[in-house]
């Protein structure tokens, strides 16, 4: 009877030590399991491409600015690991900051904003989101992780005022342009300083539309400077409304932000146009190699974010000659646009012969130089 039970307690240890191991190996094997969805996960997330995200100001069917900003979207967006995407029409304000928050919230790790009165939302935002870099074009307030871009546009401006300039015939040219801030000021003054190099003769005249983009309201302002003679209409502007007025009055026009000329064949002498990809890549480069730190960058008609459109076939060869030159000076450094002797409207003297502005000068530029009817506000 006793060696019975011994055998029967003996077995129901065996059976116990069974189970035991039973459920180790469960465990150890369930746990193995949970170690390979976290591999896999951590695996996942770091084989997965990084989010870079976009605001446009106006429709990327604009023709002009954010089509511009697309362009470089569109080169970057093949870049490996990079998926980009963008919200277009995005108002300045309380709206953009729900758009930048909404990116940043949904795993952006770089994001652009790409018209200067999203600086505030952005400068807001990032605070929360130190892991997200931010990338605000044209403006002028940083932090850690927000940092500004934007190009010499005045350089291309100056070419396409060498152009301009030649062509008149009535020596009065038109500027339809957008907002009374420093980058349009100052993309006037070179302009007009571009048109005085081959015509001291030449006057500007400008039309403030107080909209970025609004191509009823832009194409009425070019009529009205054609109105009072002039025969080549710029503009600062998103749409090709003054192109297309130009066109339908017979006189010819310079674009902006892209080649218009599609919209004003027979118009369209050249345009002053953005290449915003090359600073793009280099941007997205940066951040993916964790290289990236907060600074303006200010590249210039060197680097390739700015330059100007083929030009139409009604421009001569001299001009075309003229122009290159010039261009050439510009990328050898030895023309600077805004070297003295520099006169405002007025005739007083703001940059003495010699003398050229600085960088902070350029930027908060609110005076125009002399040959220029308008007002500055």
């Amino acid at each position: 009877m006793r060696k019975f039970l011994y055998l029967l307690m003996a077995l129901v240890m065996s059976v116990a030590l069974a189970a035991c191991n039973d459920n180790s190996s469960k465990k150890e094997a369930d746990s193995s399991k949970a170690d390979s969805k976290t591999e896999a996960a951590a695996d996942t997330k770091a084989d997965a491409p990084m989010k870079v995200g976009f605001l446009y100001i106006s429709p990327v069917g604009d023709a002009g600015y954010s089509y511009a900003h697309d362009l470089g979207r569109q080169m970057v967006a093949n870049m490996p690991g990079v998926e980009t995407s963008f919200v277009e029409s995005v108002p300045e304000g309380p709206d953009s900051e729900r758009v930048i928050l909404n990116m940043a919230r949904n795993g952006y790790k770089l994001i652009f904003a790409t018209s200067f009165g999203y600086m505030d939302p952005v400068i807001k935002v990032a605070k929360d989101f130190p892991d997200t870099v931010f990338m605000h074009c044209s403006g002028y307030k940083t932090a850690p992780n927000a940092g500004t871009y934007f190009g010499r546009m005045y350089q291309a401006r100056y070419l396409t005022g060498i152009v301009a300039g030649a062509m008149t015939k009535s020596n009065k040219l038109g500027y339809v342009a957008a907002f009374p801030i420093p980058e349009v000021i100052r993309g006037i003054n070179a302009f007009t300083l571009g048109a005085q190099s081959v015509n001291p003769d030449v006057e500007v005249r400008v039309v403030w539309t107080k909209t970025w983009y609004d191509p009823a309201t832009e194409k009425e302002a070019a009529k009205s400077l054609l109105d009072v003679g002039c025969d080549v209409i710029a503009q600062h502007q998103d749409s090709p409304g003054p192109q297309e007025a130009a066109q339908e009055k017979g006189v010819y026009s310079i674009g902006y932000n892209s080649d218009m000329s599609k919209f004003a064949p027979k118009s369209q002498l050249t345009a002053a146009i953005w290449n915003w990809g090359v600073m793009y890549k280099d941007i997205i480069e940066q951040v993916k190699a964790g290289t990236w730190k907060s600074e303006q960058l200010w590249w210039g008609i060197d680097k390739g974010v700015v330059d100007i459109a083929p030009y139409g076939p009604m421009v001569p060869e001299s001009v075309k000659t003229t122009t290159e030159e010039a261009k050439a000076q510009l990328l050898a450094g030895e023309i600077k646009v805004f070297q003295g002797p520099l006169m405002d409207q007025s005739g007083a003297v703001k940059v003495e012969k010699g003398k050229t502005l600085t960088d902070p000068e350029i930027l908060g530029m609110n005076w125009f130089v002399k040959g220029i009817v308008g007002t500055t506000e």
